[in-house]
């Protein structure tokens, strides 16, 4: 079957996937200026890679994101247009060429700058960057925070590209491990913002939607447990987070969620076990937030391999 001029292997394997053979951004290839035309927007390819310890995400859309955040350590390259997005360091933009990063719960959402951009992403298990950390800082520490949402690095860019390069191997042996360290060995250089002044009733009441997501978590009983009226409960948890308090508990939903599906639970079962009313509340959250469905994102985890989706039909390879 041909696909806008290529095979559905070439397509997801090298002009969709956000980068020419070289390893440059596929935007500034001819071939790709020669696709753009007949593109429809809304395109997104979900890989899942080496056990589900890194998930590759390349996408081409206009749609924006609503506030959320993921579980992993996300590290990408935008590789068309820009786009506009808020973080944890406050509203920023990235622009083609430029890297971009978000940790673990950090708050963040997105909207393109202009009709459309691309991005390609590498979102990696916090296990596996404690790891690279711990030997950046030779045993020190494990727990280290990317401070640039934004990274205009030429040099980094080009670990960026060797290291997903890397992770896409079916075999990527040794050279994996090499080129995560150098990456992240020059995104960690900033030194981590004070945390000085945070009410210690606010981090209670994110420590108990956190320890229990699917548990109801209402304005009135937090702010009364904690001593503080709903509005101050209100004010100080937004400032803190980037989010309600319900929008906290609805991402930590999803997060949970999230890690169900992996395990390969049914999706029915995961949307109440992670305390949500139904399947089709989930599938709300996952599609506002991530721009998938949980049913697309539990087959690439299930099949290890790539799939491509369009506006929500599945082409399988």
């Amino acid at each position: 079957m041909r696909f806008w001029g290529c095979s559905r292997a070439r397509i997801w394997g090298r002009c969709w996937s956000g980068f020419d053979r070289d390893g440059s951004p596929w935007i500034a290839s001819p071939h790709f200026r020669s696709m753009i035309g007949s593109m429809s927007f809304g395109n997104f390819l979900v890989r899942s890679l080496h056990g589900g310890a890194i998930t590759a995400v390349d996408a081409h859309s206009d749609r924006s994101f609503a506030r959320h955040a993921h579980d992993e350590f996300g590290v990408g390259l935008v590789t068309g247009g820009a786009q506009r997005s808020w973080s944890g360091r406050g509203a920023v933009e990235a622009a083609r060429g430029e890297l971009i990063t978000v940790n673990p719960g950090e708050v963040h959402d997105g909207m393109p700058i202009g009709e459309e951009r691309s991005w390609s992403m590498l979102y990696i298990q916090a296990p596996l960057i404690c790891e690279i950390m711990a030997d950046l800082t030779e045993g020190r520490t494990a727990n280290r925070e990317l401070h640039r949402p934004v990274v205009a690095d030429r040099a980094l860019t080009r670990r960026f590209v060797r290291a997903r390069r890397a992770a896409l191997r079916a075999d990527p042996a040794r050279d994996l491990d090499e080129e995560l360290l150098a990456l992240f060995g020059g995104l960690i250089g900033t030194p981590p913002p004070s945390a000085s002044g945070v009410d210690r009733r606010i981090l209670r009441i994110r420590e108990a939607i956190d320890d229990d997501p699917a548990a109801q978590h209402g304005l009135s009983a937090m702010a009364a447990h904690v001593g503080l009226s709903r509005f101050q409960t209100l004010r100080a948890f937004s400032r803190l987070t980037g989010l309600t308090p319900h929008a906290y508990t609805m991402q930590r939903r999803l997060d949970l969620a999230r890690r169900l599906i992996r395990r390969e639970t049914p999706l029915a079962e995961a949307a109440i076990e992670a305390g949500f009313a139904d399947q089709s509340h989930m599938h709300r959250g996952f599609v506002a937030r991530y721009g998938y469905t949980p049913g697309q994102y539990a087959r690439a985890h299930r099949i290890r391999a790539a799939i491509s989706y369009k506006s929500g039909a599945i082409f399988s390879h």
